[in-house]
C-alpha cells in the first residue's frame, strides 16, 4: 500500500482533480494517463505505416502497452497491501518485456496466422499478475500493516497528550491555591475599604440627587419636539421660525433678514443661546417701535442647510389634500396630489404601465417627502447621498435633471465622499483634457503638470466618456454614461469646469427636493430618490422661488396623511 503521508508530488493534481491521500493514488493517474497516450499513439501509427515493417511493429508494441499501464495505474490507486503493489508492478515488467521480445522478431520472425506462443504466453502472464494484485491478493492477505502502527502511533500520541495535560492540571491547581490565598488577604482589605465608602457616600447622596435633577432637565432640553423652518416672507426677505411638530409656531425671528446667511445666523445664534439662557420677567411692556434684534454671530458651518424642515402628517398635522390616482389618454396610470381648494400641487411627472406601479411611486413619494432636504440648482448643484450598499457618494446635476458627473466609486465615510467632491471643485477648472484615442494627446500644459487631468476615451460600446484622474492616479470622477460623439463629451467636460467650482452641496438622506428655474423662467420642483430617479414634480411653473418653496412646504405638510383616491 502506498504511505499515508501527505504526498508531495501532487501539485496539478491537488489544483484539477482534488487532494490525494496517498503518492501511489497521484502516481496511479499518470500511470493510466501514459497507458491512454500509449494507446493513442500506436492507433496513430498504424494507420501512417505500412503492413510487414518494423515501423508497424511498433504500432503494435504501443498498442499492447496501453493494457498493462491503464491496468496497473487503476489498480495502484486502490488501498493495498505492498505484496499487491509489488505484484502489479512485476506483472506490468513482464508485460513489457513480452513487447520488447515481439519488437526484435517482428516482422520476419513473426508467425502472422498464430504468432508466437511464447511472446504471447509471456505477455498474458504479465496481464494476469496485474490483474491478481487488485483482485486476488486483497482478500488473501491480512488488514494492512501500516494501518495498525498508525492507530498504535496515535494512540500513544493521545496518552502522552494526556499526560502532559494531567501535569498542567496539577501545577493550575497549585497556582489556584495560592491565588485563593491572596484574595482572601484582598477580601479583607475590600472590606475595609467598603466601610470607608459607605462613608463617603452618605455624603455624596445629597450631590447625586442634584446632579439627577440637572440631568433629567437637561435630557427634557436636548429631546427637542420641534424644528426651525427658514423661508422668505411676502416681502422677499429670509425669517426663521420654530414650529412644534403639533403644528404651532413657538418662536419667530420677529423681523426679516437682508440675506438667507444673516437669517441663518440669527437661528444658530438661538439655537446656541437659548438653553443656558436665564428668565427675566419684564413688568412693563417694551416702548413703541422697540425691536429685538437678532444676534448678528459668526457664520455657521453648515452653510448648505436646507432651506426647510416640516413636520409629517404622523407628527400631529392634518392633511387637507388627497391623491388622486387616473388613467390618461395614452392609457398610462399617473397620480396628482389635490388640495382641498382644487389646486393640483404635485403630480407624478410620468406615466406608470399599471395602477398597482403608480401605487408604489405613490408610496414612496408618502415615505420620503416628509424628511426630504431642499436644494436650490441655480444652474448646478452637488448631491452627497448613501448608496443602498451603505457607501457614501456624489453626483453634480444641472437643472434640467440631467447628471453632468458622479463620483465614479463608493467611500466607506462622508468625510472622504467630501473630500473627493471638493477635489473635483478645487481641480476642474484647470484640469488638463487628454484625448486617450488621438495621437497628438489633449490640450495639457507641456511646461505645468495640472493637479488633475481630464480623460476622453471611447468605450467597448462606441460611446465616448470621461473620468478626471488626479495626479496621484486616483480616478475623482467620471460622466456616468456614455455620449454618442466626441464633440458631446467634451462640450460635457466643459460644463463640468464651468459650473463644478461654484455648485452648492447637500446630503441627502433618502430623497432631497430640487429647486430650479426652468427654460422658460419659471420655477419648479422636482423630489429625486438617492438612486437618481425622479419619483415626483410640481407639474406647473411658479412666478417666484419662493411660490416654488412654499409648494413644496405645502406637499411635505400634506402629502405623508393624504387620502387617496382613483378617478375616472
Amino acid at each position: 500500500m502506498g504511505t499515508t503521508d501527505k504526498p508531495d508530488r501532487g501539485g496539478l493534481y491537488e489544483r484539477r482533480i482534488g487532494t490525494p491521500t496517498t503518492n501511489d493514488e497521484v502516481n496511479g493517474y499518470w500511470l493510466f494517463g501514459f497507458g491512454v497516450l500509449l494507446g493513442l499513439a500506436g492507433v496513430a501509427l498504424f494507420f501512417l505505416t505500412e503492413a510487414a515493417t518494423a515501423t508497424r511493429g511498433i504500432a503494435y508494441a504501443l498498442t499492447a502497452l496501453a493494457p498493462p499501464f491503464v491496468m496497473l495505474g487503476a489498480v495502484i490507486r486502490f488501498p493495498l497491501r505492498r505484496a499487491g503493489t509489488y505484484l502489479g508492478y512485476l506483472g506490468t515488467a513482464v508485460s513489457v518485456l513480452g513487447v520488447v521480445w515481439f519488437v526484435n522478431i517482428f516482422p520476419g520472425g513473426w508467425f502472422t496466422a498464430s504468432g508466437d506462443p511464447t511472446v504471447i504466453a509471456l505477455y498474458g502472464v504479465g496481464l494476469l499478475l496485474i490483474g491478481l494484485a487488485g483482485t486476488v491478493v486483497p482478500l488473501l492477505s491480512d488488514p494492512v500493516y501500516e494501518d495498525y502502527e498508525r492507530m498504535r502511533g496515535e494512540a500513544a500520541a493521545a496518552t502522552a497528550e494526556r499526560d502532559e495535560t494531567s501535569a498542567e492540571l496539577e501545577a493550575t491547581r497549585e497556582e489556584l491555591a495560592s491565588t485563593e490565598e491572596d484574595l482572601a488577604s484582598v477580601r479583607e482589605e475590600l472590606a475595609s475599604t467598603r466601610e470607608e465608602l459607605a462613608a463617603a457616600e452618605g455624603r455624596a447622596a445629597d450631590l447625586d440627587d442634584e446632579a439627577a435633577t440637572a440631568h433629567a432637565e437637561a435630557a427634557s432640553l436636548r429631546e427637542s419636539k420641534a424644528r426651525f423652518e427658514l423661508f422668505e416672507d411676502a416681502g422677499g426677505k429670509p425669517r426663521w421660525r420654530l414650529r412644534h411638530r403639533n403644528g404651532n409656531v413657538i418662536a419667530t425671528s420677529g423681523q426679516g433678514y437682508s440675506s438667507r446667511g444673516k437669517a441663518q445666523k440669527g437661528l444658530h445664534s438661538v439655537r446656541r443661546n437659548a438653553l443656558g439662557a436665564g428668565l427675566l420677567r419684564i413688568e412693563t411692556a417694551p416702548e413703541e417701535g422697540e425691536t429685538v434684534a437678532a444676534d448678528d454671530g459668526p457664520e455657521p458651518e453648515d452653510a448648505t442647510a436646507p432651506d426647510v424642515a416640516i413636520p409629517s402628517d404622523d407628527e400631529g398635522i392634518e392633511s387637507v389634500a388627497t391623491f388622486e390616482l387616473f388613467e390618461d389618454a395614452g392609457g398610462k396610470w399617473r397620480w396628482r396630489l389635490r388640495h382641498d381648494n382644487g389646486n393640483v400641487i404635485g403630480d407624478s411627472g410620468q406615466g406608470y404601465a399599471s395602477k398597482s406601479n403608480a401605487e408604489r411611486a405613490l408610496a414612496r413619494v408618502r415615505e420620503h417627502v416628509a424628511a426630504a432636504d431642499y436644494l436650490r440648482v441655480d444652474p448646478t448643484a452637488f448631491e452627497m447621498f448613501r448608496d443602498a450598499g451603505g457607501e457614501w457618494r456624489w453626483r453634480l446635476i444641472h437643472e434640467n435633471g440631467n447628471v453632468l458627473a458622479d463620483s465614479g466609486q463608493g467611500y466607506s465615510s462622508r468625510s472622504k465622499a467630501r473630500q473627493g467632491l471638493d477635489s473635483v471643485r478645487s481641480n476642474a477648472a484647470e484640469a488638463a483634457l487628454d484625448d486617450l484615442d488621438a495621437e497628438d494627446g489633449g490640450d495639457g500644459d507641456a511646461d505645468e503638470t495640472p493637479n488633475a487631468t481630464f480623460e476622453l476615451y471611447e468605450d467597448k460600446g462606441g460611446d465616448y466618456r470621461w473620468r478626471l484622474r488626479h495626479r496621484n492616479g486616483n480616478i475623482v470622477a467620471d460622466s456616468g454614461e456614455g455620449y454618442a460623439s466626441k464633440s458631446n463629451a467634451r462640450d460635457a467636460i466643459e460644463r463640468v469646469r464651468d459650473y463644478a467650482p461654484d455648485a452648492d452641496v447637500l446630503d441627502v438622506s433618502d430623497a432631497a427636493f430640487e429647486i430650479y428655474e426652468d427654460a422658460g423662467g419659471e420655477w419648479r420642483w422636482r423630489l429625486r430618490h438617492r438612486n437618481g430617479n425622479i419619483v415626483a414634480d410640481s407639474g406647473e411653473g411658479y412666478a417666484s422661488r419662493s411660490n416654488a418653496v412654499e409648494a413644496v412646504t405645502g406637499v411635505k405638510a400634506n402629502a405623508p396623511g393624504a387620502g387617496e383616491e382613483t378617478v375616472a
